[in-house]
Protein backbone atom coordinates (compact mmCIF):
# COMPACT_ATOMS: atom_id res chain seq x y z
CA UNK A 1 0.00 0.00 0.00
CA UNK A 2 1.32 3.25 -0.75
CA UNK A 3 2.26 6.32 1.40
CA UNK A 4 -1.04 8.56 -0.19
CA UNK A 5 -3.88 5.30 0.22
CA UNK A 6 -2.64 5.08 3.73
CA UNK A 7 -2.82 8.85 4.27
CA UNK A 8 -6.37 8.63 2.35
CA UNK A 9 -7.92 6.02 4.67
CA UNK A 10 -6.55 7.37 7.83
CA UNK A 11 -8.30 10.63 6.75
CA UNK A 12 -11.65 8.57 5.87
CA UNK A 13 -11.27 6.87 9.30
CA UNK A 14 -11.35 10.30 11.04
CA UNK A 15 -14.41 11.52 9.16
CA UNK A 16 -16.18 8.14 9.90
CA UNK A 17 -15.16 8.19 13.69
CA UNK A 18 -16.52 11.86 13.66
CA UNK A 19 -19.72 11.10 11.83
CA UNK A 20 -20.31 8.26 14.84
CA UNK A 21 -19.64 10.24 17.63
CA UNK A 22 -22.16 13.44 16.72
CA UNK A 23 -25.01 11.10 15.86
CA UNK A 24 -24.62 8.97 19.18
CA UNK A 25 -24.02 12.27 21.29
CA UNK A 26 -27.27 13.44 19.97
CA UNK A 27 -30.04 13.65 22.82
CA UNK A 28 -33.82 13.28 23.13
CA UNK A 29 -35.27 16.75 24.13
CA UNK A 30 -37.02 16.32 27.76
CA UNK A 31 -40.59 16.27 28.12
CA UNK A 32 -40.33 19.51 30.12
CA UNK A 33 -38.62 21.03 27.06
CA UNK A 34 -40.91 19.60 24.46
CA UNK A 35 -44.11 21.54 26.74
CA UNK A 36 -42.02 24.61 26.85
CA UNK A 37 -41.52 24.28 23.34
CA UNK A 38 -44.95 23.93 22.08
CA UNK A 39 -45.94 26.42 24.52
CA UNK A 40 -44.11 29.17 22.48
CA UNK A 41 -45.72 28.19 19.60
CA UNK A 42 -48.81 28.26 21.08
CA UNK A 43 -48.42 32.06 22.31
CA UNK A 44 -46.92 32.99 18.77
CA UNK A 45 -49.91 31.39 17.12
CA UNK A 46 -52.63 33.32 19.23
CA UNK A 47 -50.40 36.36 18.88
CA UNK A 48 -50.18 36.16 14.90
CA UNK A 49 -53.49 35.98 14.73
CA UNK A 50 -54.86 38.18 16.79
CA UNK A 51 -52.67 40.98 14.60
CA UNK A 52 -54.10 39.69 11.70
CA UNK A 53 -57.51 39.83 12.83
CA UNK A 54 -58.04 42.53 15.05
CA UNK A 55 -56.44 45.67 13.11
CA UNK A 56 -58.84 44.74 10.01
CA UNK A 57 -61.69 44.01 12.49
CA UNK A 58 -61.09 47.66 14.03
CA UNK A 59 -60.56 49.21 10.57
CA UNK A 60 -64.57 48.10 9.10
CA UNK A 61 -65.63 49.17 12.59
CA UNK A 62 -64.23 52.74 12.84
CA UNK A 63 -62.49 53.70 9.15
CA UNK A 64 -58.90 54.06 11.02
CA UNK A 65 -56.29 51.86 10.56
CA UNK A 66 -53.94 50.33 13.52
CA UNK A 67 -50.51 49.55 13.86
CA UNK A 68 -49.13 48.17 16.87
CA UNK A 69 -51.26 48.11 20.00
CA UNK A 70 -50.38 50.21 22.94
CA UNK A 71 -50.83 47.62 25.97
CA UNK A 72 -51.16 43.80 25.47
CA UNK A 73 -52.46 41.69 28.03
CA UNK A 74 -52.31 37.74 28.03
CA UNK A 75 -52.31 34.60 30.33
CA UNK A 76 -49.38 33.06 27.36
CA UNK A 77 -51.52 30.05 27.08
CA UNK A 78 -55.05 30.40 25.72
CA UNK A 79 -56.03 34.36 25.35
CA UNK A 80 -54.34 37.74 24.73
CA UNK A 81 -55.81 41.30 24.55
CA UNK A 82 -54.66 43.95 22.72
CA UNK A 83 -55.45 47.33 23.44
CA UNK A 84 -55.26 50.41 21.00
CA UNK A 85 -55.60 54.01 21.84
CA UNK A 86 -57.01 56.16 19.08
CA UNK A 87 -55.07 58.88 17.14
CA UNK A 88 -57.65 61.10 16.16
CA UNK A 89 -60.29 60.79 18.86
CA UNK A 90 -60.82 64.55 18.29
CA UNK A 91 -61.57 64.34 14.40
CA UNK A 92 -64.04 61.61 15.34
CA UNK A 93 -61.62 58.49 15.71
CA UNK A 94 -61.98 56.17 18.25
CA UNK A 95 -60.74 56.54 21.86
CA UNK A 96 -59.77 52.97 22.90
CA UNK A 97 -59.91 50.02 21.13
CA UNK A 98 -59.85 46.23 22.81
CA UNK A 99 -59.87 43.18 21.08
CA UNK A 100 -59.54 40.04 22.73
CA UNK A 101 -58.73 36.30 21.08
CA UNK A 102 -59.16 32.72 23.14
CA UNK A 103 -57.44 30.06 21.30
CA UNK A 104 -60.20 27.28 22.34
CA UNK A 105 -62.32 29.95 20.04
CA UNK A 106 -59.97 30.22 17.07
CA UNK A 107 -60.86 33.76 16.42
CA UNK A 108 -61.86 37.04 17.79
CA UNK A 109 -64.15 36.70 21.31
CA UNK A 110 -64.43 40.03 21.99
CA UNK A 111 -64.08 43.67 20.34
CA UNK A 112 -64.96 46.71 22.36
CA UNK A 113 -64.65 50.30 20.63
CA UNK A 114 -65.09 53.25 22.52
CA UNK A 115 -66.80 50.75 25.49
CA UNK A 116 -69.08 49.67 22.92
CA UNK A 117 -69.72 45.64 22.62
CA UNK A 118 -69.01 44.87 18.86
CA UNK A 119 -68.15 41.24 19.49
CA UNK A 120 -68.93 39.34 22.28
CA UNK A 121 -68.71 35.01 22.05
CA UNK A 122 -68.48 33.26 25.03
CA UNK A 123 -67.11 29.56 25.47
Amino acid sequence: MSESTKIGLAILAVFAAGFIMVGLSKEEPTNAQKEAAASIRNYVAIQNMANEKCPVLIKQETGEQVFFPTETKTDRDSYITLIWLGENDQKGGFKKASCTLHAALGGVSELIIDDKVIIQKKF
